[in-house]
């Protein structure tokens, strides 16, 4: 069967068969194709991301390190393309997300226990149930401010680390983070990074991170993706193995000054093309 638009005749294009990421995959993108003011950003874009890992995205200024993420939330539209969690679409996954602006992100009305419990209480979880699970974060992040307090009253920090609470209150198969740090200070990053750690290592919650930060990105990662400059491609994926939880040592590991050297190459082969 042939298609008429406008005159010119054309055939049918087919679709692609989708095709399955390897074993251990959690999201599978095929196809993404994503424009802006009719300019590609993501053009026929695959990735594969695995399950119980944490995956960094790097790349060039304008690359869309944190469109990619939200495409992936469905919170941003894609123009063609298909994004599925271990086979399933979005609205049957449970994610999480914590925002880079953490003064935006909560509510002001609500107290901020109100604030980490409402994804919850949009789950239709009991007080009982709610009330477990509040107890459970507040032990893991080890909270020594007042979470009766509205957010607007606490440090960006402490809003900070409501924000990843709420997040992972309703224990989300995967975690997005977008540049969570950036608006921190060097002693709450070091302890989100840390929180971070032991939820992962806890949890084994799939977790896809953007950051400008180089050393931050290999520290937290199980693997690096690099991505070009627009139309934006994978430029290259390192892993990285070192043990958790990384620590200050880890910092001048062999292995991490070779994947972090590695990462910086890459990058400034991308941002020099």
């Amino acid at each position: 069967m042939n298609a008429v638009l406008n005159g010119p005749v054309f055939a049918d294009v087919p679709v692609p068969e989708f095709v399955p990421g390897p074993a251990g995959t959690h999201i599978t993108i095929r196809g993404l194709t994503k424009y802006f003011a009719g300019w590609p950003l993501y053009e026929n874009f695959d990735l594969d991301i695995p399950k119980h890992k944490i995956v960094s995205v790097f790349g060039p200024n304008g690359c869309g390190k944190s469109t990619l993420i939200n495409m992936i939330a469905g919170l941003i539209p894609i123009d063609s393309g298909e994004i599925l969690f271990d086979g399933k679409s979005l609205k049957d996954t449970k994610i999480g997300y914590v925002f880079q602006n953490y003064r935006e992100a909560m509510f002001p009305w609500m107290r901020t226990i109100d604030n980490i419990a409402y994804p919850l209480k949009l789950e239709g979880k009991s007080k009982a149930e709610v009330d477990r699970r509040m107890a459970e974060l507040v032990a893991s992040f080890d909270v020594k401010f007042d979470l009766n307090r509205f957010p607007y009253e606490l440090s960006g920090g402490q809003q900070q680390t409501a924000s990843i609470m709420r997040a992972l209150a309703p224990k989300p198969e995967v975690l997005f983070l977008d540049e969570p740090f950036s608006a921190l200070d060097f002693e709450m990053t070091l302890f989100i990074r840390e929180k971070l750690q032991e939820v992962f290592m806890q949890t084994g919650t799939t977790m896809l991170l953007v950051s400008h930060d180089l050393e931050e990105a290999v520290y937290l990662a199980d693997q690096v993706l690099l991505l070009t400059k627009r139309p934006t491609r994978v430029a290259e994926i390192l892993p990285y193995g070192d043990a958790r939880p990384r620590t200050v040592d880890t910092l001048s590991e062999a292995s991490f000054i070779t994947t972090k050297k590695k990462s910086l190459e890459i990058f400034q082969r991308e941002v020099r093309r």
